[in-house]
């Protein structure tokens, strides 16, 4: 970390752009494919296997069947290695990490989040938060999806995609809370969660 005039930078070595996973909602039964265009990282794990895309048919309860192996899915998952992406942490949230629960809850939930998905969420990365004194967090935009792009045929109605940063802290720091937008599910909808522990 440096400050420079006022500013506080993170100069960060190849985080990990971890569990993002891909919700299909269509409104009626669907044939989807989904493609994944990274240009500042390196696909690492999915699952189902991701072969030149996935091709699935998603119904409009969320379940995704991966026509590959006939699997049945809750959603897409990925992650990616060697992540040279500049995260934007310039506004956020510093949060104590016993706080860390309740502060997503809120936080997911007014971006538009359902329960389900809010709690998959929490569940992979509460133990990796709750225990520090505090994270800083921030919540990407552009910076991300302009690196991780989803090319999804059919082109969906609207699509949320959350990435959280979040930094491990050992004290408070003051930082310009970030605004959020809350999102409106409409026609075809995709949703994503994931995030990067940046240490």
């Amino acid at each position: 970390m440096v400050t420079n005039d006022g500013e506080t930078q993170y100069i960060v070595d190849y985080p990990v752009a971890a569990k993002p996973v891909i919700y299909l909602y269509p409104e009626n039964e669907t044939d989807v494919h989904v493609e994944l265009e990274l240009t500042e990282t390196e696909l690492s794990t999915t699952y189902p296997k991701y072969n030149d895309g996935w091709d699935v048919v998603a119904y409009p309860d969320g379940t995704i069947l991966n026509k590959a192996d006939g699997s049945h899915h809750r959603y897409l998952f990925w992650d990616a290695v060697n992540c040279r992406t500049i995260f934007d942490l310039s506004k956020g949230f510093c949060v104590a990490g016993s706080d860390t629960e309740s502060f997503l809850n809120e936080k997911l939930a007014y971006m538009g989040l359902t329960e389900d998905e809010t709690n998959e969420f929490i569940v992979y990365w509460l133990p990796l938060m709750e225990h520090n004194k505090y994270n800083l967090i921030s919540f990407q935009s552009d910076v991300y999806t302009d690196s991780a792009k989803l090319n999804i045929t059919p082109a969906p109605d609207s699509m949320l995609r959350v990435f959280m940063t979040f930094v491990p802290l050992e004290n408070s720091i003051d930082i310009e809370p970030q605004q959020l937008s809350t999102f409106e599910r409409t026609g075809f909808t995709v949703v994503e969660g994931g995030g990067s522990n940046i240490q």
